[in-house]
């Protein structure tokens, strides 16, 4: 079976994505290879998003804030799925990907904007993770060799929807 390489995109690449990254990578058994970058990256993973897959037991080690553009050009691994997490970026113009990957957008409010005491903060970043980690769940139970493109986007958009 091979591998499928997942993008998970978002403007900062701080906070959703890289969970998504982790998570994917965590739950995927080896099926996927998870990566996560921005369209406009922090250039660093906020702490708290640290803390929160240190919490949960994943792995944080090589997480990093990058830009899409590692993702497109000829050096870049092949892309099986790309899943915007943010409202930005779904509707920002992406760079063209090669082998036409399959695209969702799995939209989870940004914890990393949330203002207030360091509790309301942490409770932010847990409200992303348990809602990335239910999607991600849910992907990794897909029977992704036997789904039909229709059907699979389909899926892919319930996903989303949180359905």
């Amino acid at each position: 079976m091979r591998t499928s390489n997942v993008l998970f995109l978002c403007t900062g690449n701080s906070a959703r994505s890289v969970m998504a990254e982790a998570l994917l990578n965590a739950r995927g058994q080896g099926r996927f290879q998870a990566y996560s970058a921005g369209s406009h990256p922090k250039g660093e993973v906020h702490p708290l998003t640290l803390a929160t897959l240190d919490r949960a037991g994943l792995s944080t080690r090589g997480l990093r804030s990058k830009s899409w553009k590692e993702f497109s050009g000829p050096e870049a691994p092949r892309l099986d799925f790309v899943f915007t997490v943010c409202g930005n970026a779904a509707n920002e113009p992406c760079p063209y990907w090669s082998g036409h990957p399959v695209t969702a957008h799995w939209g989870v409010d940004d914890p990393a904007s949330v203002d207030g005491a360091q509790g309301e903060k942490e409770r932010a970043f847990q409200r992303a993770f348990m809602a990335l980690d239910a999607r991600v769940q849910r992907f990794v139970a897909l029977p992704l060799a036997t789904l039909e493109a229709p059907a699979l986007l389909e899926k892919l958009g319930e996903i989303g929807r949180g359905g």
